[in-house]
């Protein structure tokens, strides 16, 4: 039988993206944590499912080795006893996880997604998400990204990645809906 319910999927919400922050790199939506932790609220009064990603970096420099202080999962973020922690090593929270396997077990058909970073984790496991044929929102302001540099040398904007990515995966692999959108339809029900 289907889980009521949707299952909010919170993606790599650790520190290391904070020290990235602080050694410079320029990011996008500074109040997506703050939505994350909206968002886990209204889940968890609703007694909706929760499933924490975590990143563990398998190169020797990466910021999310387990030994490294990036790895640990930011104060917002931080899972509650009985909420599944899934650990991944590569973009997709599906690959190399029994995430799908949990979610089919426990019969729960769609998936609100958030975390980050936009155009990496969050919009591979959304992208990985909508091709497993689950009904898959993405939480536009409960996400971020970084400035990044092309291959081509040209500069974009963590602000242009955020809106490319989410229109890549408008329509073909998830909704893009809002925080205020996803903690309103619990209130409805």
């Amino acid at each position: 039988m289907p889980h009521p319910l949707p299952a909010l999927i919170v993606v790599d919400v650790q520190r290391a993206f904070d020290e990235w922050e602080a050694a410079g790199k320029r990011r996008n939506n500074p109040d997506a944590a703050a939505q994350i932790a909206a968002l886990l609220k209204a889940f968890r009064a609703s007694s909706a499912p929760v499933f924490h990603i975590r990143h563990e970096g398998t190169k020797p420099n990466s910021s999310f080795l387990p030994s490294r202080s990036g790895y640990a999962v930011k104060d917002e973020a931080r899972e509650q006893d009985g909420e599944p922690v899934i650990v991944k090593r590569v973009n997709s929270a599906f690959i190399g996880t029994d995430l799908e396997t949990r979610l089919r077990a426990s019969g729960i058909t769609s998936l609100v997604v958030c975390g980050a970073t936009t155009n990496h984790c969050v919009e591979t496991t959304t992208r990985m998400a909508g091709n497993l044929g689950f009904d898959t929102r993405l939480v536009r302001d409960a996400t971020w990204t970084f400035d990044r540099i092309g291959p081509d040398g040209d500069a974009h904007s963590a602000e242009e990645i955020h809106a490319m990515t989410l229109s890549n995966l408008n329509g073909e692999f998830a909704r893009i809906v809002t925080t205020n959108e996803v903690v309103a339809s619990f209130a409805a029900k």
